[in-house]
């Protein structure tokens, strides 16, 4: 069963190689890496290009320039794998991630995988802040994750049958990981592993903070996302009759 990797680029020179390096040695031959890159303003380019060439499984796309959520679409849609997995540009994976992961999938019911993850700096060194479950209290459910998102996309891998449902993205849609999580969710089932198998490095240039937008901005997320929740669910009921 072939992986994909899906990993947002932007301006990420400064991490890449080490987060690579920590990917592609538990990947097999016919396995693959898609880097879609939105911007290499930090004269990245060509560093990218070099991995590209000393590793064939890594594929180098232009992004659309649009934001992170379409740029991991785009990513998304070049990937030929039966197993997806999203990855940031920085963390540390863990040695046994893939294996862990691809093990749960084994169980034909299981849709996706979320695992949980350790915060380091940016030196890669553990902060001993919570963990990403902990602060999130996370597990499934669609009113737990209306309040609280548990779907942290650098934690998660999913079946490449998500695809049919969960592209294109709504331009709503602010979180491209709830939305994937939401589809596995109705689609299946979604396992919760409580181990960390990422290093997630929180530093400066983060794209996800931690922290919440205005209480205005609040509400008006929420409302878009019922709204997309009412086309997924569309969607999931006209994948289904395709499937019957």
């Amino acid at each position: 069963m072939k992986v994909s990797v899906a990993l947002a680029y932007y301006n990420g020179g400064m991490y890449i190689r080490e987060q690579l390096d920590t990917i592609l040695c538990q990947l097999e031959q016919q396995d693959e890496v898609v880097i879609s890159v939105d911007g290499a303003q930090d004269g990245s380019l060509s560093l990218l290009s070099d991995l590209a060439k000393d590793d064939a499984r890594i594929h180098i796309i232009m992004g659309p320039g649009k934001g992170v959520v379409r740029n991991f679409e785009n990513a998304l849609r070049y990937c030929g794998g039966d197993f997806i997995f999203l990855s940031d540009q920085d963390d540390i994976w863990e040695k046994n991630k893939v294996e862990t992961v691809k093990e749960e999938f084994q169980n034909p019911e299981i849709m996706a995988v979320i695992h949980d993850a350790g915060i380091v700096n940016e030196r890669g060194e553990q902060t001993g802040e919570e963990s990403l479950f902990s602060m999130r209290k996370s597990r499934p459910g669609v009113l737990k994750n209306f309040i609280k998102n548990s779907y942290v996309g650098c934690c998660m891998a999913f079946r490449r049958e998500l695809l049919a449902v969960i592209c294109p993205i709504p331009e709503a849609m602010y979180m491209h990981d709830y939305w994937i999580g939401m589809a596995a969710e109705r689609m299946g089932k979604v396992s919760f592993l409580p181990q960390k198998l990422i290093g997630y490095r929180r530093h400066s240039s983060n794209v996800t903070q931690m922290s919440h937008g205005s209480v205005k901005f609040m509400i008006k997320k929420r409302v878009d996302i019922l709204r997309c929740l009412v086309l997924l669910r569309r969607r999931v009921k006209e994948w289904k009759n395709e499937r019957e």
